[in-house]
Formats: structure tokens, sequence, C-alpha cells
């Protein structure tokens, strides 16, 4: 980092090695708290509500959202806030009253440890488990890596070091308490990084309206640079762009993006993260999870809120500053961040900041990335040694080592993709994760809590059906990633299968999830029903 002063350096280098022990104590807290695989799994049933909703929050957010979706903000502009509601109203609200107390009761009742064994129990299916296994296995190293991304480039910016240097460190310190610590260890620090967090993005807007002369001068600025947008970015006034505090042009190339990827599939998607389900199977009873709403959405509010205001309003700090605006890809601020709009965020922290705001910005975008990560890896390789390894082997005790060992792999999996992905991915790396995870997991997770005539064949079905769908919308339909991989140009000739707008900006989910949710109803109205024995065990009123 480049710090004024001696003094600067010290302190700096206090507050991360306080950090990193204060970490790892409470990794090794979890670690002596461990004492089988349900502990190591679900923490034991037994967490408090607060650290559940702590821990919820900070794996739900993460630099993906700060950093990623913020640099989203400072080209679309406020009309991303749009997410933050989606965000509570169904990730947090909708997701603990209606999926929370149901995963948890049905969880306990089957004695499921993990999201693709609920769904294995539920439907009595013990290869739906392994293929569930395999699907978190493929895709969650996907996320994990953007998640890797988005922490590193911050690194990377405040510290001017190698990004190379930025994963190796982010990777090795997760990685030390999230295979040794559990779920217990890993919800322990989330809750210590979700506090860090709040504080974190509080201050950084403060700040940011501070830099700005105050609310209302701020968002007034920033509303009179709208003919801004004609004048200087054509491109993007060609796209729908017309403004930072108003949402694009409607049936735009903009607004597709804006409504289907981010506000519609990152919101609706949030429901079926298997990282995020298992949270609600480590509480004692629904009581908690009513006392962890409050804290999930003002945890939501104050992290994402912020981070998408400072966003937008970023154009108008570029922009005073000679910087540039930071939704024109030619401007000065787009040329200081290489191209890469996921440098937005961290280039304004670095030019608006003064230097002990950004000691604890820094820790924010620490405990963002590692608090994400650290559940990610987790949901990996319990996939790998709970789900697969088990399943496939017969074995009747759990392998912790596998376990382990899954999660290593998908950490070093997840390394080698943060190296490889093209800029500006952070975004729209989380965005398909969502999406593939709504279209492939949420009809059967949704019945597997509340339709009692849903089969194994129709969910088997609508999980196929909702993966296979996504995956052809991303290699031939929507132009983004279909032009990026180009397997469609050299089957077909053409970046996509269908050019007629809005087609190619529409995102997979928009399809897929309807076609998996029509497939599961379809194939269970003609198929077998379960046992109404087990039926009735896992709908039983308590």
């Amino acid at each position: 980092m480049n710090t004024s002063s001696g003094v600067d350096s010290f302190i700096f280098s206090f507050l991360i090695l306080g950090y990193v022990i204060l970490i790892g104590y409470l990794g090794w807290r979890g670690w002596k708290k461990t004492r089988n695989s349900k502990d190591y799994l679900l923490a034991g049933r037994s967490v408090h509500p607060f650290v559940m909703a702590m821990s919820y929050g900070a794996a739900f957010i993460s630099t993906s959202a700060l950093v990623g979706f913020g640099g989203i903000a400072g080209q679309f502009g406020m009309g991303v806030l749009w997410l933050v509601f989606m965000n509570i109203a169904i990730g947090i609200f909708a997701a603990f009253v209606w999926f929370g107390k149901r995963t948890r009761e049905i969880g306990a009742e089957l004695n499921a440890r993990t999201f693709p064994e609920f769904i294995g129990k539920r439907f009595r299916a013990p290869g739906l488990k392994i293929f569930i296994s395999l699907i978190i296995f493929v895709f969650v190293p996907l996320y994990s890596s953007v998640v890797l991304i988005g922490g590193a480039r911050f690194v990377q910016e405040i510290m001017q070091i190698p990004y190379a240097w930025a994963l190796t460190i982010f990777a090795a310190v997760v990685a030390v308490y999230v295979i040794f610590g559990g779920l217990k260890g890993i919800m322990y620090v989330d809750a210590l990084m979700g506090t860090v967090m709040i504080c974190g993005m509080l201050l950084l807007l403060v700040t940011c309206y501070w830099k700005l002369g105050g609310v209302i001068p701020a968002h007034q600025a920033l509303t009179d640079m709208a003919p801004l947008v004609k004048e200087h970015l054509p491109a993007e006034y060609e796209l729908g762009h017309r403004g930072w505090t108003v949402m694009p042009e409607f049936n735009s190339v903009w607004w597709w993006t804006l409504v289907s990827s981010i506000m519609l599939g990152v919101g609706i998607g949030a429901l079926a993260q298997p990282q995020l389900a298992v949270r609600f199977m480590t509480v004692k009873s629904g009581r908690e999870l009513n006392r962890a709403v409050l804290v999930g959405a003002v945890f939501i509010l104050l992290t994402v809120g912020s981070a998408y205001t400072v966003g937008a309003l970023s154009n108008v700090f570029f922009y005073r500053t000679d910087l540039g605006i930071a939704g024109n890809f030619q401007s000065l601020a787009i040329q200081a961040a290489r191209g890469n709009p996921d440098l937005i965020i961290p280039i304004f922290i670095r030019e608006a900041l003064p230097g002990v705001v950004l000691y604890l910005f820094f820790l924010t975008m620490l405990s963002a990335a590692m608090s994400t990560l650290s559940s990610l890896f987790h949901v990996t390789g319990s996939s790998i040694g709970h789900d697969f390894f088990r399943t496939v082997s017969n074995a009747r005790r759990d392998s912790l080592t596998v376990t382990r060992i899954g999660m290593l792999f998908g950490i070093l999996l997840s390394i080698i993709f943060a190296m490889i992905l093209p800029p500006g991915i952070v975004a729209r790396g989380t965005a398909i994760f969502f999406g593939i995870c709504a279209a492939a997991f949420l009809p059967a997770y949704f019945a597997a809590l509340y339709w009692k005539g849903a089969t194994r064949p129709g969910v088997w079905a609508s999980i196929a059906a909702g993966t296979a769908s996504s995956v052809i919308g991303l290699l031939f339909f929507h132009r983004k990633e279909a032009a990026a991989i180009g397997i469609c140009e050299a089957l077909f000739g053409q970046t996509e299968l269908i050019s007629t707008h809005p087609w190619p900006f529409v995102d997979p989910f928009i399809y897929s999830l309807p076609l998996s949710a029509v497939t599961l109803i379809l194939v269970s109205l003609f198929t077998e029903k379960l046992p109404k024995n087990h039926i009735s065990r896992c709908f039983r009123k308590k």
C-alpha cells in the first residue's frame, strides 16, 4: 500500500495482523467444538439467531456484490438499487419465513445435513443427491473464482501488489479456517466479518456524501449529469442509458440486462443457493429464524445499499476530479481501471478515502470476500465428501478427510478459474451462478417444502431441464457468453442463434426457470407418487 509514513504502514500492518489472529482464534474455537460430522456440516444445529443471520448475510453478500455490482452501479446508475429490494424481500424475508422454517423442520426430521442430502432424502433418491452434488461441484468454483477476483482486484489496487499474490493470500487464509474449523468455525468468523462489513460500508457511504457536499447535493449533481450521456457516451445512449438516477429505456439492451440478469436472476436466484439453504438447518427452531429476519434485512440494506449508492455517485466524483465518468468505457476512470469495471469501486476508494477509512475498508473487503468464499468452499467439500463419496462408497461413517480434500480441490480449481477468467467478469459470473441455481434447484426445492404430489421422476426431470436449458442458453442464445465462448459461431457461423431484439440480451434464467417448473409439474402428474407414510413424515404438523 502507498502510505504516507512509516506510522501509517505500522498501523495498517497491526490491523491486518490482529484481524488474521482473531480469525484464526475463531476458526480454532470452531475446530475445538467440532466432534463429529453433524458439528462440521451443521454446527450442531444450535447456532444463535444473530450468528445465523450475520453468517447468512456475510455468505450472501461478497465482493461480487460490493465490487462487481458496485461497478455495475457505476455504469447503470441507481436502477441497480432495485436489486437491494429484491435481496431483502426475496433473499431474506421469503427465504427465512417461507423456505427457512420448512427446510429446518424437514431437514431435522430426515436428518439431512447438506442441501443435496435434503433433496435426496425428501424424494428418497440417493442418485439425485449424487447428481446435485456434481452440479454444485462443477458450478460453485465458478462463483468462488469471481468472488476471489473481486477481493483480489481490490487488494491489487489498494496495496499495489501483483494480482497473483492477492489471489494466493486470500485463498490461503480462507482455506485454513474452513478446512479445519468446519461450519462452526465459518459461522463464528462470518458473524465477525458481517459486523466489520456493516461498519465499513456505512463509513464508506458517509465519506462519499461528505466528499460530494451532502446527500441532496450529491444526488442532484448526479441527476444533472444526465445530458452528458447523449453528449459524451453515444454508445451507452444507444443501448438505453438515460442517466444515473433513472432506469434505462424500456426494452433497450441495458433495460433487459438490468431487469433479467441483475434484478430477477440474482434477486430470485438467492432462494436456491446451496450454501445459504444449509444455514436454515443450523438453528434450534423456527423462532430463531423469525428473530433473524430483521438482522438479515438490516445487514443487506446497509451493505449492498451503500455499495450501489456509492457506485452510482462515483460518477460525480470522477467527473469533478477530471477522472471521467464511471459508465464511459472510453473515460479516464475506465482507462485507469484498464478497461475493467470491476475496478471502479477500488479506484474510487483509493482516490477518495482518507487513510484511516481506507484501512477499515480494506478489512471490509477482506471480510466480504472471505465470508462468502468460506461458505462456497465448505459446500463444495461437503458435496464431494459427504454427498458423493459417502453415497457412492456406501460408507456408514462420514469421512471428514475426504470432505476436507474436496474443499482443497475446490479452492485450487477456483484459483485456476480466477487466473484465466476475463476482466469485468465479477458481476456477470455471479448472475450466471445465481441463474443456474434458480433454474436447476428452485422448483424442486419449493416442491420439497410445499407440494406433496411432487415425484422422484418429476424432480429428476426438472433439475435436468433447468440445468440443460441454462447451459444451452449461455452457449447459443445469450450474446455476451455465446460470443465469448465461441461454440455457437464455430458450429453455425453466428454468435447467437436468434439475433432478433431483445432475445440476445434476455438472460437464460427468464426461460429456463419456467421450463424447469413446468417440467416438474407435468412429469409429476403422470408418474408414481412417493409412499404416503414418507409424505406424512415430511409434512408432520409440529
